[in-house]
């Protein structure tokens, strides 16, 4: 799926539209450089589901914990200030990832090679003021 996003307005139906298109997936990692949107398109997505609390970027907590409309745990993660695979060790990073519950990580890429057999690849690039928008469910290991 592909989709190009021109203005803030087009983020609620843009979050609608991604989690129709895999609606049997609960993992998400997006890719994207510095300030293209990742956090705020992760937020639209979270309203999506639900989720009352204040869903900001877990850059210094590295995950947050919100709780979905039907009360299922939503985890949120930014791994930016990760120094090592270890620390994603000493997190418990196995409990959240195959949790079955949604999990939407940034900076994806320090963790690329720990994350689940499938899960839905979203990169995010933006050129001229316009974002693309590119989904595919990856099937890797």
């Amino acid at each position: 799926m592909e989709i190009k996003i021109d203005n803030i307005g087009q983020l609620p139906d843009v979050a609608r539209k991604l989690l129709e298109s895999f609606p049997d997936d609960r993992f998400f990692a997006f890719f994207g450089s510095m300030g293209v949107g990742k956090t705020t398109l992760i937020k639209e997505i979270c309203a999506e589901l639900g989720v009352e609390d204040v869903v900001c970027s877990p850059t210094f907590a590295i995950v947050n914990e919100y709780a979905s409309a039907m009360g299922e745990p939503v985890y949120h993660f930014d791994f930016y200030r990760l120094k090592s695979l270890g620390e994603a060790y000493d997190l418990g990073y196995e409990e959240y990832f195959y949790s079955g519950c949604y999990c939407f990580t940034e900076w994806t890429e320090k963790v690329e090679e720990l994350l689940p057999e499938s899960y839905v690849r979203v990169d995010i690039e933006e050129h001229d003021g316009v974002r693309t928008l590119v989904a595919e469910r990856r099937n890797e290991k």
